[in-house]
């Protein structure tokens, strides 16, 4: 991989800019300029947010490796995107399924201009920077499925194949003003088709594909750190939905006062459940209760009224919480819920947007139906394509740790660190650091 990074690196050392690139246009608007750089901030604040979040949920032995398959999305992705990403994202459109590769390689005249049809009143290189964080975040929701099982090394290259071959050619499908998805009417604000549902069912077949973890008991190493991350993600959110307006408008302050309202209402909905089931209040299920609530809002956060959020995001969380008493009762190991949380409220965030959305409440069946075809078609399509770039990934660098390296923890086996070395065991760390640099356990 530091091979390609050398080649990526002397093609644009070659590659000569534009004149003129970063001279704003007549139709430049620095209100939504100031407006959508603060929301891409905030959007890549989600990113460590999300290391937290999962983080905490984990075992000690495997809290670091944890993070760091969050954050590291967030050098990868950002050169991938600025390679060909936004081509095949936002490039000229071939036949409704991808974009052109060439258009922006290299971010090759993505500047200051504002392209009439992607972003009228912003210029092209701030709309690739707030796509970008998008990008970024949604194959580091697909973590948690596999959690405390994963190779390192193999995670980051089939997170490379993710993106290029799902996230990009979804987000053409839906977003681009000549994407056969949104030329049928599919409605997707802000991603709940794009980022949740496609990574939830990216990571179904994650935790299908790896198969379950040999010690899957653990108490989560820091639960502060997962209230934490919540915190970050509802902050970060507003950003992530409220931006998508691309205008510092009336849309965007819809969509603000909607992603606020249900996931308050989402969080005191997950608690009041687990209360009423027998259980005590608690910090992980406020914390899942509020994501839920963000999840279920996005794609309609700009369009529907704020009762409406309150009663998304009711419907939709005890949805959730249903999805995850199964999960946690079936044979599959996806670890942190992800497919129950992202997934499921991703898809059923969908089909609301369907009946909330110029759908069945406008008297429009034909809308209604758009979304359910385009669930279904992005469900099959995320599905079936990940288990192949599993299966691809896998050839080329095994995904799963050996069963010691399971054992020891990923934060040691996979990157000779630890949350806390007194949680390790002495004997233990003893013994697998004076075996780690053998090559019969680099092996394994």
């Amino acid at each position: 991989m530091m091979s390609i990074l050398v080649i990526i690196s002397l093609i644009g050392l070659l590659m000569p800019e534009t004149p003129g690139l970063w001279v704003p246009d007549e139709h430049f608007n620095a209100a939504n300029v100031a407006w959508m750089i603060t929301a891409t901030i905030f959007v890549l604040m989600m990113t460590p947010g999300l290391s937290f979040f999962y983080g905490g949920m984990v075992g000690k032995k495997n809290v670091i490796s944890t993070i760091l398959q969050s954050f590291i999305a967030m050098g990868i992705i950002s050169v991938l995107w600025v390679v060909v990403g936004f081509s095949l994202a936002f490039g000229d459109d071939i036949g409704g399924f991808i974009g052109n590769p060439m258009t922006f390689f290299m971010f090759n005249n993505v500047g200051a201009k504002v392209d009439t049809f992607l972003c009228p009143t912003i210029p092209l290189a701030l709309f690739a920077l707030f796509q970008m964080k998008f990008a970024i975040i949604t194959p580091s929701l697909i973590t948690g499925s596999f959690a405390e099982r994963v190779r390192f090394s193999a995670y980051m290259v089939f997170m490379i194949l993710f993106c290029l071959f799902i996230y990009c050619p979804l987000a053409h499908w839906t977003w681009h003003p000549d994407g056969f998805l949104r030329q049928l009417g599919v409605v997707d604000f802000a991603g709940g088709i794009v980022v949740h549902a496609s990574s939830g069912v990216a990571a179904l077949a994650g935790a299908l594909f790896l198969g379950k973890r040999k010690h899957e008991f653990h108490r989560p190493a820091n639960i502060p750190f997962v209230v934490l991350g919540a915190a970050m993600l509802w902050l970060g959110w507003f950003g992530f939905n409220a931006g998508s307006s691309l205008a510092a408008d009336g849309i965007a302050i819809k969509a603000f006062l909607n992603t606020n309202t249900a996931s308050a209402t989402a969080m005191m909905a997950w608690v009041f459940v687990d209360c009423l089931k027998g259980q005590k209040p608690s910090a992980i299920g406020a914390a899942i209760g509020a994501v839920v609530g963000l999840v279920a809002i996005t794609p309609m956060a700009g369009f529907v009224s704020v009762g409406q959020s309150i009663f998304i995001a009711l419907v939709i969380t005890l949805v959730c919480h249903t999805a995850v008493h199964w999960n946690n009762k079936s044979s599959v190991d996806d670890a942190l819920d992800v497919f129950p949380t992202h997934g499921i409220g991703g898809i059923f965030g969908a089909l609301l947007t369907g009946v909330f959305v110029n759908g069945l409440l406008a008297g429009n069946i034909e809308g209604f139906l758009m979304s359910i075809l385009a669930v279904i078609i992005v469900f099959i399509y995320s599905f079936v394509v990940s288990l192949i770039l599993y299966w691809i990934t896998n050839k080329m660098i095994p995904m799963r740790v050996s069963e010691e390296n399971e054992r020891v923890g990923l934060d040691m086996s996979q990157h000779n660190e630890s949350y806390n070395f007194a949680d390790f065991g002495e004997r233990e760390l003893v013994e697998y650091q004076e075996n780690r640099d053998s090559s019969d356990n680099l092996k394994k």
